[in-house]
C-alpha cells in the first residue's frame, strides 16, 4: 500500500488543486452564469478557503512524521465543518415547500446591523433561498458537489493521518 501513495507533501498538493478547481468552479457559477451563493453557499466556501490555507501551508511545508498528522487533523476538522453545513443545505432543499423557512435579510445587512454570533446562528437556520435548488449537475444540487469535495478531501485526510511511518 505504501508504494501507492504519493508522497505526504504531493498528496497534499494535489488535494490543493482539486479544491482550487472546485472553488474556481463555484466563482465560475457567479460571475459568469449569474448565481448568486447564498449565505449557506458562503459560509461553504469559507470552510473551502479554510482547507485550502491549511492545505497550502501543508504543501510548501512538506512535513514529516507528527506534522503530516497535524495538518491531516486540521484538514479534518475543518472539512467536518464544511461538510456539516453542507448537510444542512441539503436538508433545507429537501424540505417540502410549506416548511422552508422565509427568507431572511442578506448577509450584508445581518454583518452590519446584527452581533457575529446572532449572524452565524440566523445563517446557519438557514432561510428560503437557502433552499432553492437553481442549478444540477448529475443530479447533485450545489451543496450536494460541496459534500463531494468535502468528503474526498476527508479521505485525504484520513489517508494521511493513518498512514504508515517511514521507517
Amino acid at each position: 500500500m505504501k508504494a501507492l501513495l504519493p508522497a505526504p507533501r504531493a498528496l497534499y498538493g494535489l488535494t490543493l488543486l482539486a479544491c482550487l478547481a472546485a472553488f474556481l468552479g463555484a466563482l465560475y457559477m457567479q460571475h459568469v452564469e449569474g448565481l448568486e451563493p447564498c449565505p449557506l453557499c458562503i459560509f461553504q466556501r469559507i470552510a473551502l478557503i479554510v482547507v485550502m490555507v491549511i492545505l497550502l501551508i501543508a504543501t510548501l511545508h512538506g512535513p514529516k512524521g507528527i506534522g503530516v498528522r497535524v495538518y491531516a487533523v486540521l484538514t479534518g476538522l475543518t472539512t467536518l465543518g464544511g461538510g456539516a453545513i453542507a448537510i444542512r443545505h441539503l436538508w433545507l432543499q429537501s424540505l417540502p415547500p410549506d416548511e422552508v423557512p422565509t427568507c431572511g435579510p442578506s448577509l450584508d445587512y445581518m454583518l452590519d446591523a446584527f452581533p457575529l454570533h446572532e449572524v452565524m446562528a440566523t445563517v446557519l437556520s438557514g432561510s428560503g433561498e437557502c433552499a432553492e435548488v437553481s442549478w444540477r449537475f448529475l443530479g447533485l444540487t450545489i451543496p450536494g458537489w460541496s459534500l463531494v469535495v468535502f468528503g474526498g478531501v476527508l479521505i485525504v485526510a484520513l489517508i494521511q493521518l493513518f498512514r504508515p511511518r517511514r521507517g
